[in-house]
């Protein structure tokens, strides 16, 4: 068996499922891993002992990959993978494959003058269930097909809280180039040739700053004489990603998220015996797909669960081609090319916002910002933001994006591109600022991440602050810093968090975050007041808030705890209002704020009204912390002993516990100190969290 050394070209959220099935796969070697960012590589790579590279023209230099897999953002396929190609570099690349049927073209030709295999990561088209289900259709078992339906519903939570300055959301046409190549290749696969006949959108969303989104897409196309639609749901929705084959003798459901395969076909049984007989046969299909994928992800600990599933065959097909000299059609550049010309033909086909578009406002002055925000493109950033802006201010906004969530306030916010990793940059950026709000938050894996990411982060920061000749930092820390566990205690800014080495990584993250800034500011480091929101509800955040429970889609959440005791809510509009208020309070360096509204509901309370004023029941249920810490150490365990990943720590029976919000918050001190009001009547404030912020679409 010929063995690869396999490169990883993106160290994100995508890379840990292709590492997982790359090390799971006999006759790859997972070799090393490129980002630009050092940080993220070297953290991957430390998770799974390979070299780490910045630069990709040092990882070719060094000859230690046979082949690539490209898991960057989409607008970088296309010259990744030529310059990959050649340098003699089998490639894999993730979906979409290009932004375009030309760049494809262009990376297919590179592959065929390399004499090498460019293949795309079309990974659901390699689940068990969908290999049934056209061996179904083949093996005549449905008759004669005369219509397949393809979903995808699933909620998208960028479209209702961010972060907007993504690719994804910069034009309409990302969000089918993002999440069409799956329902697409399913058909292209099961039909070959597609042709696009109607493209509906509707469901409308307008964006911070103006730009519209649809969020159902409704697309009719026809195979030969079998008629195909696609169609794209990301509102908050039941997840239901499924194939539908409709036959003259049976009818087949596939469900690509769960890979369950389910066929139903007419049978001969007389009067009532005949929908008895048809219904326990599909009730046998589902408990048998049931129990043979809880089988299957209990013996592999989950390494095998469908999304896991996908990947491992579909690196397995890839490879499997390559030694074989006669790739996967499944996962060929053909076969790719069919699925972008496909989106390509249903984008032109489909009608623009209802809206005109909308055009930035000009300022009628030069703006003079004299303050600065950093993670102004959150959710408490944007309201941050705007809240400034509606007092008067002018803004500068550190943003990765060339627009944003304020493309309706360019007479007052001016955005700036720096990397938070370039003091240097940042000082210039800070210039003539007077105040800059710190919300800049890092979402690490391990501890060795956090310190790079989130600790070092905000000391530079702090440090740029300094040398800039800022007055003040203010930076947003979390309550969840705080042991929360003793129901019959009361926080204050004055109680010590305790010892924080087994604590979750984003309480301990905040905590030292904190702990070093504040010894910073005496010697290299910039004066810096702290917030501490509480659960913050509001226009722009979002319906499954992770502070309240665990949710299983929009329709269930399990509450941590019992959801009876009062939970430290608070308004986005009153956060934004305590932090302003931080900017010229004297004497407060060195000072924190908790910032928690008067005590109002439980968790029970706030589903029931959800219920109430928008007639929607999530099923809510109840946890036992002590059982949830029970199986985070022996899922901790396993994957310490057993998976052999490195960096897993395992946190402790009374941080469980905290998440519940045992103990109650006294919020006098802001009250006395910044003069801050939050949101006092009951009605107000379930008006501004649930009515105003559409939770659902």
């Amino acid at each position: 068996m010929k063995n690869f050394r396999v490169g990883i070209l993106g160290a994100g959220y995508i890379a840990t499922w292709h590492a997982d099935a790359i090390r799971a796969t006999p006759g790859l070697e997972l070799a090393a891993v490129c980002d630009q960012s050092s940080s993220a590589a070297q953290g991957f790579a430390a998770a799974y002992g390979i070299k780490p590279f910045s630069d990709l023209e040092e990882m070719i230099a060094a000859g230690v990959c046979d082949a690539v897999h490209i898991l960057t953002p989409p607008p970088l396929h296309h010259p990744l993978a030529r310059r990959c190609l050649e340098a003699g570099l089998h490639v894999l690349v993730e979906k979409p494959a290009a932004l375009s049927v030309a760049e494809l073209d262009e990376m297919a030709e590179a592959a065929e003058k390399s004499g090498l295999t460019l293949g795309v990561c079309h990974n659901f088209l390699a689940l068990p269930s969908f290999r049934r289900l056209k061996e179904a259709r083949d093996n005549g078992l449905l008759g004669v097909v005369s219509d397949v339906q393809i979903n995808w519903s699933l909620p998208l939570p960028p479209l209702r809280s961010g972060p907007y300055g993504i690719w994804l959301l910069d034009d309409l046409r990302n969000l089918l180039l993002e999440l069409g190549p799956h329902p697409f290749s399913f058909a292209v696969d099961l039909f070959d040739g597609l042709e696009i006949e109607y493209v509906s959108l509707g469901q409308w969303i307008t964006l911070p700053g103006g730009a519209q989104r649809p969020q159902s897409w409704r697309i009719l196309a026809r195979a030969g004489e079998v008629a195909v639609t696609l169609s794209l749901s990301l509102v908050e929705t039941v997840d239901d990603r499924s194939v539908t084959l409709r036959g003259s003798s049976g009818i087949a459901r596939m469900d690509y998220a769960a890979d369950t395969f389910v066929m139903s076909r007419d049978n001969t049984a007389e009067l009532v015996l005949n929908p008895l007989r048809k219904e326990l046969g599909k009730a046998g299909a589902h408990l048998r797909e049931a129990l043979v994928n809880a089988a299957r992800q209990a013996g592999s600990l989950n390494q095998k669960s469908p999304y896991g599933l996908s990947f491992r065959n579909t690196i397995a097909a890839f490879y499997d081609g390559l030694r074989r000299g006669s790739p996967d059609r499944r996962f060929s550049i053909a076969q790719a090319r069919k699925v972008i010309a496909a989106i390509e033909s249903s984008l032109a086909l489909a009608p623009q916002p209802v809206a005109a578009p909308f055009v930035a406002r000009q300022a009628a002055r030069p703006l003079a910002p004299k303050i600065m925000v950093i993670g102004g493109t959150g959710f408490i950033g944007r309201n941050l933001t705007r809240r400034l802006v509606d007092r008067g201010h002018d803004v500068r906004v550190l943003s990765r994006g060339k627009s944003g969530p304020f493309d309706d306030l360019t007479d007052h916010i001016e955005l700036s591109r720096v990397s938070l990793r370039d003091e240097e940059a940042l000082r210039r950026a800070m210039e003539g600022m007077d105040y800059v709000f710190n919300l800049a938050r890092s979402n690490d894996r391990t501890w060795s991440e956090a310190l790079e990411n989130d600790v070092a982060t905000a000391l530079r920061i702090s440090r740029a602050a300094r040398q800039a000749g800022v007055r003040r930092m203010i930076y947003t820390g979390t309550i969840a810093s705080y042991d929360m566990s003793d129901p019959n205690r009361v926080l204050t800014e004055d109680t010590p968090f305790g010892e924080m080495e087994q604590r979750n990584l984003y309480a301990r993250s905040k905590a030292e975050c904190e702990r070093r800034l504040l010894e910073a500011q005496s010697t290299d480091g910039v004066g810096v007041t702290i917030a501490r929101p509480g659960i913050v509800l509001g226009h722009g955040g979002p319906l499954q808030h992770w502070g309240i429970g665990r949710w299983h889609g929009p329709g269930a959440v399990r509450l941590w705890g019992s959801g009876r005791n009062t939970l430290p809510f608070v308004l986005a509009d009153d956060v934004s209002d305590g932090m302003i208020a931080m900017m010229d309070q004297p004497g407060i360096e060195g000072e924190s704020f908790n910032l928690i509204g008067p005590p109002m509901l439980t968790g029970r309370d706030y589903f029931d009204e959800i219920h109430r004023r928008l007639g929607a029941r999530i099923r809510v249920t109840t946890s036992d912390p002590n059982l949830l810490w029970a199986a985070d150490q022996l899922k901790q365990g396993l994957k310490r002993y057993v998976l052999r990943h490195k960096d897993v720590t395992g946190i402790t029976r009374a941080d469980w516990k905290s998440r519940c919000h045992l103990s109650r918050f006294d919020n006098e001190k802001p009250r006395r100190v910044l003069s801050w009001a939050p949101e006092s009547s009951r009605e107000a404030f379930l008006a501004k969290s649930i009515n105003e912020p559409h939770l659902f679409w």
